[in-house]
């Protein structure tokens, strides 16, 4: 890590990584001329440390060791120290006492600021106590916020002015389109939360629709597949193939996609910011705070679908029994609204 400078932590995941990048360069434009800005992610979502180039040199601390192990926790936090930072800054409004604040805290930088913390009723007694060695911490507002527009709000505070982001990538920021030699459409069901997939058979239900008229990927991790069995049926057709490429790899082949049909999962907002027609077959459980978009924010390309019920914004803390291994909610996505709107997108019916 860099000597000095700015810190900023975002202990979220790679989903979480990649709509900071959208923010991020204001989040750069804290430190003074010639500092350097570290960016500190989550083990796992130092997949996305690609979005940063540029802008921060990005580490990673893996969270789960940082909190089972003594060696490891000394050594991170001795480097923190180490690096002398002028100012760190927590991105993040859900916070762990024990571990993302506590990074902020091993830096002992003369200048700490964060928002004030999600409430967490395991943790709130510690919270408050680490609330009084920030130097300021800022009031996000209600706890169903847009996480976006939460962003916003706090480097408003920072004094970092800025208009609310394009969920575009500008084309400095993204690779070259891959070649393609059909129109391209790219599947991605899976979610790190099962429950929040729909079934295979919706997505075979999209490509009987669509016809052998163009090439299909699905992608995912490399062992989505044995976790999902289902989905291997879709490959059987001559037009799909499976690629389990990195985000920073796959990149180029969401540049050039004619579609991307989605979870509600990191490869879903990458598309988006790449550019590529989505649609996101989404649970209701992050209604007002990640999916769908806030209206102000929602790029063209950005396309929806989800069922509006009574419990939505649950954060995913359902109430209701699983429907078939899913959410209700998700389970009661209808495949012929989906349908639909890929016609839409696609251009093949006016809406």
């Amino acid at each position: 890590m860099p000597v000095g400078g700015v810190l900023v932590v975002a202990a979220g995941g790679i989903g979480d990584a990649i709509l900071l990048a959208h923010l991020f360069p204001r989040f750069a434009a804290l430190a003074e001329d010639g500092e350097p800005v570290t960016l500190l992610l989550r083990k796992d979502a130092g997949k996305a440390a690609f979005l940063f180039g540029g802008l921060a040199e990005v580490v990673s601390v893996d969270f789960e060791r940082l909190g089972a192990s003594f060696l490891y926790r000394r050594r991170v936090f001795g480097a923190l120290k180490g690096c002398q930072f002028r100012r760190a800054i927590s991105a993040d409004y859900k916070r762990h006492p024990k571990l993302d604040e506590a990074l902020i805290l091993a830096t002992f930088a003369p200048d700490t600021r964060a928002m004030k913390a999600r409430p967490w009723a395991k943790y709130d007694d510690r919270l408050q106590r680490n609330a009084a060695s920030f130097t300021s911490l800022y009031d996000g507002g209600p706890a169903l916020t847009d996480k976006i527009l939460r962003w916003a709000g706090f480097l408003d505070w920072l004094g970092v002015d800025g208009a609310l982001p394009d969920l575009n990538f500008p084309p400095e920021r993204c690779p070259p389109k891959a070649t393609v030699h059909r129109p391209l459409i790219l599947l991605a069901p899976f979610s790190a939360e099962k429950m929040k997939q729909c079934p295979a058979a919706l997505y075979a239900g999209i490509l009987d629709h669509l016809g052998a008229d163009y090439d299909v990927t699905l992608t995912g991790a490399p062992n989505d597949l044995d976790g999902n069995p289902d989905f291997k049926a879709l490959l059987e057709r001559p037009n799909v193939k499976f690629d389990g490429a990195s985000f920073e790899d796959l990149s180029p082949s969401l540049r050039a996609a004619s579609l991307v049909v989605a979870a509600d999962s990191a490869t879903m907002h990458l598309a988006v910011a790449m550019g590529a027609p989505t649609l996101c077959l989404a649970s209701a459980a992050y209604v007002g705070e990640i999916v769908p978009y806030d209206a102000a924010i929602t790029p063209a390309n950005a396309h929806f679908i989800h069922t509006v019920m009574d419990c939505q914004s649950c954060l995913g803390s359902c109430v209701h029994p699983a429907n078939n291994r899913m959410y209700p909610c998700v389970a009661a996505i209808d495949a012929a609204q989906v349908i639909e709107k890929i016609d839409v997108i696609m251009g093949r019916v006016q809406e």
